[in-house]
């Protein structure tokens, strides 16, 4: 007897798939992938003001940076049931020049010893507590499925500097003022991702890199209140929104932070450098 074909013993199942593209009684459900993704005004830019110095303290020489700003809206299309997905926005620093001149005695520096010796190529930015993230409160957003439509959503987030740095030597017992220059060259990139919280699948929606410099001349001989004046450009370089992605580096993702990371280096004129303040 000449067996029947296999179509003619599973005529329901190969409908079924035909029809449906998959087995119903295997899990199959529809996966979020970049092309489903919409992204549109995308913002990134740097206020048009200069740096703000502050001479109140006898202790410390404060500025305050003007701030970078990234935005962005987002069209997800639903999210499938028992998944979660988060948006937002990870930054890290991927370059940082941070010295502070006390005439022919020496200098001052915050360094990320990994980053300066090259042993990584970048360093996450997060506020320390919603790694990966840069931040948990405008900065993302998240969806927990199922739902049954399009989500439409914006996140945004700021980055600026306001430090302090002491008039005297960090590694003296003097208060006698000795700062004389302050340049700070520190470079960004930061990535607009959507992440599965589960799988921790991510997929890069959007990537800008950004740069700050500052550079104050100070003369420590002049009464407080009048030391300090920026040289140098005024406004700062806008950012560079790319019209391709750049891969997030695995240091970009967990700790430790950049803040967590740096290390404060005396390094004198002569002499072997010393550590001030270590790393956390």
């Amino acid at each position: 007897v000449t067996p029947l074909p296999r179509v003619a013993l599973f005529p329901h199942t190969l409908l079924l798939a035909s029809t449906m593209g998959c087995l119903q009684s295997i899990a199959c459900k529809p996966r979020i992938r970049r092309e489903n993704i919409v992204v549109y005004e995308v913002s990134a830019s740097i206020d048009q003001c200069a740096t703000v110095i502050e001479e109140n303290s006898p202790i410390v020489l404060r500025y305050k940076t003007p701030y970078f700003r990234a935005s962005a809206g987002i069209v997800m299309p639903p999210v499938p049931r028992n998944e979660t997905w988060v948006v937002g926005w990870i930054q890290a620093c991927t370059q940082m020049e941070f010295y502070n001149t006390y005439g022919d005695i020496g200098m001052s520096s915050w360094e990320l010893p990994e980053l300066r010796e090259g042993r990584v190529k970048a360093i996450s930015d997060s506020d320390g507590g919603s790694y990966p993230w840069y931040g948990n409160t405008t900065e993302t957003v998240t969806l927990t499925g199922p739902t049954s439509k399009a989500s439409r959503l914006t996140v945004c987030m700021n980055d600026n500097f306001y430090p302090s740095v002491t008039w005297a030597v960090p590694i003296s017992n003097s208060n006698t003022p000795m700062l004389t220059h302050i340049t700070r060259d520190q470079s960004f990139i930061t990535w607009l991702v959507a992440m599965n919280s589960v799988t921790k699948e991510r997929i890069v929606l959007q990537t800008v890199r950004w740069r700050m410099r500052v550079d104050i001349a100070v003369d420590p001989d002049r009464p407080l209140g009048s030391r300090a004046s920026l040289v140098g450009r005024a406004h700062h370089e806008q950012p560079h929104i790319l019209n391709y992605q750049e891969p997030i580096p695995p240091n970009a993702l967990g700790r430790p932070n950049a803040n967590d990371a740096q290390v404060l280096m005396w390094r004198p004129r002569r002499g072997p450098p010393l550590v001030v303040i270590p790393p956390k």
